[in-house]
């Protein structure tokens, strides 16, 4: 077959001893159909290296995609080339088995939408240093199991609402080094967006102003994927009560990144440090103090922010992370109930039991958090009970024991405890005289017995006792005597319950006297 397939590629010779791209493949596909190949089993193209499932087009200046590429192919590689485009028939064949496709270092400057319609179980998408301007709504349409999107490099000012539409799974989102002057708060509040994006990359973009409350009402794993750095953000109060509390955290683009922000942050670095508070004298107590706050149903409650002290000049910021909210001024809670008043306190009126729980207070102190300080609080309200340790750890929350659980335990086995005190409790019965009787025993007990066998022979051993079932006296009495017998000789049936190997054994005692 070799010799064919020369001779077809000699066919599309340019006549200088060059093939052209475009012949070449058309040849290679006209030889494999002509033999009988599926187009999911053609040849390598012959401007791509492949390797088993690996098909790497890179570098070969490519202005459209080889139309015969193999199907099969789980990773697609079509960076370094000249694509200017992707419309909505750019992909020729289905690829049902392509999740990673790698566009970068292109010329892209469009996408249409349903541009991906033919690779949908694409896992990772590659785009970044491309010409990408505005991200259309649905571009992204049909990828469901997206989880990683590259859109660094590329120079995009404006994302029109719905463009991330239908990454439900999308994880992780490079948006770096673009000219977005905008937060896209839709792809945390879009009903129809991703549900578990944990990593989203805004360096070096054009973002003056952050959203602080926004921001601090996402989820802690949310907000410590969010990267910031390189941005000529307005260092106000508000932004510098967003960092502390980050740092405090020690979220990793804080951590990582400390030096690209504009805030001065604890006094370190360069950058602006606007006067956000005053100095603060004692603050750990401060912070030990603020640690609980309880409160009865129905009563107000005062909350200081620890470790804030009044500024010299105007109103302290401060935005409280309460269980069910993020708050800064009375008109943040819908129910009036819970109010920042202006020197940063929360003030919680006519307090719930669902109101107890972890608040944290995120505020401009201008100063790095020494160890054992904490900006939470733990709040209780009537008879919950918060662990402290892990109300004030770091991302810990409160955690309720149920004491009702506990009281009917402690009542069930304080019942066993009796009832086993009563009933399984040997009671000694001394032997009396003639015709004597039981001596101590006031009411129903469980008296171990010798062996009738063996009081009948007269032998005592320490094997093979019976459980022997006794009549209250009519009196309590210390002597045993012949005027109040413990059982009628005539009418004491017996049973015993204790088995002896493999079976239980009933006897008639007829001499009290012998019952040990």
């Amino acid at each position: 077959m070799r010799p064919v397939v020369s001779q077809v590629l000699s066919e599309a010779d340019d006549g200088g001893g060059r093939r052209p791209p475009a012949a070449a493949a058309a040849a290679a596909l006209l030889l494999s159909l002509c033999l009988g190949f599926p187009p999911s089993v053609a040849a390598c193209p012959p401007a791509c290296l492949c390797a088993s499932d690996i098909i790497s087009c890179s570098g070969r200046n490519l202005s459209t995609l080889p139309f015969d590429l193999p199907g099969y192919a789980t990773r697609l590689d079509l960076s370094h080339s000249a694509l200017a485009a992707l419309p909505a028939d750019w992909i020729a064949r289905p690829f049902d088995r392509l999740a990673t496709l790698v566009l970068s270092r292109n010329a892209i400057a469009r996408i249409e939408p349903d541009a991906f319609a033919l690779a949908p179980h694409l896992l990772h998408l590659d785009l970044s240093s491309n010409r990408l301007a505005v991200l259309n709504a649905s571009v992204f349409r049909g990828l469901e199991e997206l989880e990683v999107l590259l859109l660094f490099g590329n120079r995009i000012v404006r994302i029109e609402p719905g463009a991330f539409g239908g990454l439900r799974s999308l994880q992780r989102l490079y948006l770096s080094g673009n000219r977005l002057a905008a937060f896209p708060l839709e792809l945390y509040q879009g009903s129809a967006g991703p549900r578990n994006l944990t990593f989203l990359d805004l360096s070096s973009n054009r973002l003056q102003q952050a959203p602080v409350q926004s921001l601090l009402s996402l989820s802690a794993r949310q907000q410590a994927g969010i990267y910031l750095q390189g941005n000529p953000l307005v260092c106000d109060c508000a932004l510098l009560a967003l960092l502390e509390f980050w740092v405090w955290k020690q979220y990793r683009p804080l951590v990582d990144f400390r030096g690209d922000y504009p805030c001065r942050l604890g006094g370190d670095g360069a950058g602006a440090r606007p006067s956000c508070a005053g100095k603060q004298q004692g603050a750990a107590n401060n912070f030990l103090e603020a640690g609980m706050h309880r409160v009865e149903p129905g009563d107000w409650l005062r909350v200081p922010c620890p470790g804030l002290a009044p500024p010299t000049q105007g109103e302290p910021v401060a935005f409280w992370v309460t269980p069910r909210a993020v708050l800064r001024s009375p008109a943040d809670d819908p129910s009036g109930r819970l109010l920042v008043l202006p020197n940063g306190t929360l003030e919680i009126r006519g307090a719930l039991l669902e109101d107890s729980g972890t608040y944290a207070c995120a505020a401009a102190r201008g100063r790095p958090f020494d160890p054992g300080e904490s900006p939470e609080v733990t709040v209780l309200v009537g008879n919950s009970s918060v662990a402290p340790a892990a109300g004030l750890a770091h991302g810990g929350g409160a955690e309720h024991f149920n004491t009702a659980f506990t009281t009917l335990a402690s009542c069930v086995i304080s019942i066993i405890l009796v009832l086993l005190y009563l009933y399984l409790t040997p009671c000694r019965c001394r032997e009396g005289r003639a015709g004597g009787g039981a001596r101590g025993c006031g009411g129903r007990a469980i008296l171990l017995c010798s062996d009738p066998r063996e009081v009948d022979s007269g032998e005592r051993r320490s094997n093979g006792k019976r459980v022997a079932f006794l009549e209250p006296k009519a009196e309590d009495s210390d002597t045993c005597g012949p005027k109040t017998p413990a059982m009628n000789s005539a009418h004491a049936n017996t049973e015993g319950i204790l088995k002896n190997g493999s079976r239980t054994v009933g006897q008639t005692l007829t001499d009290p006297a012998h019952v040990a």
